[in-house]
């Protein structure tokens, strides 16, 4: 596991971010672990995250010359890691759309660069995919290159079918997903961590349960 994630995961824990114990998803499973990427709501916080996102970015080899934030969790997100971009010499032009398009002063659906060439969408998780579908039609629609989609944790967890929401967007739109943290990486955690080791079981029956295939 890299050191960027791990010390993502520590400060998602720190944060109160990731949290083990006893859960029921909106999907009605128990689950013994929750991620809640809104308790990151200081500056401070704010700003790491966008750190991690960034190193997950430059670590994933995507290439791409914008990022865009799909309202609403993904607008802070693209400018945090256009600003943590900038400051490790990567100086990426950024963008995120309304949810109705304005009729008035600079109108349009697009806030910020306009969208051009290879562009990154970031958000917090995928679930559905709603938002990257949403997402790729927006970027498609304005003459640029859906290249990746970058969120915080990979549950690795199926939906309706034996795939996940992550294979699923791989599979539909033929791009690649980056996750700073993969449930791979929880578990790898999980063993190192000796205050938190005892959930190591519960999350590997869950996952042998639910993990997609």
């Amino acid at each position: 596991m890299s050191d960027f994630r791990q010390a993502f995961l520590a400060f998602s824990v720190a944060r109160d971010v990731l949290r083990f114990g006893d859960f029921v998803t909106k999907a009605g499973r128990r689950t013994p672990y929750f991620f809640n990427a809104g308790l990151f709501n200081d500056g401070e916080s704010l700003k790491r995250l966008g750190e991690y996102y960034a190193q997950a970015l430059l670590a994933s080899g995507m290439a791409c010359e914008q990022l865009f934030g799909p309202a609403y969790k993904g607008i802070p997100l693209a400018s945090a890691t256009a600003i943590a971009l900038a400051e490790k010499g990567h100086n990426l032009p950024w963008s995120f759309n309304r949810k109705e398009a304005k009729d008035h002063g600079e109108g349009g659906s697009i806030v910020g660069a306009p969208l051009r060439g290879r562009v990154v969408i970031v958000d917090d998780v995928i679930t559905a995919g709603t938002s990257v579908r949403e997402s790729v039609e927006t970027i498609r629609a304005h003459g640029a290159i859906p290249a990746g989609v970058l969120i915080s944790l990979d549950r690795m967890e199926r939906g309706t079918g034996t795939v996940s929401a992550v294979q699923e967007v791989r599979d539909t739109y033929g791009i690649p997903v980056t996750a700073i943290a993969t449930l791979d990486d929880v578990m790898a955690f999980l063993g190192a961590r000796t205050d938190l080791g005892r959930w190591h079981g519960a999350v590997e029956a869950y996952r042998a349960q639910y993990g997609a295939v």
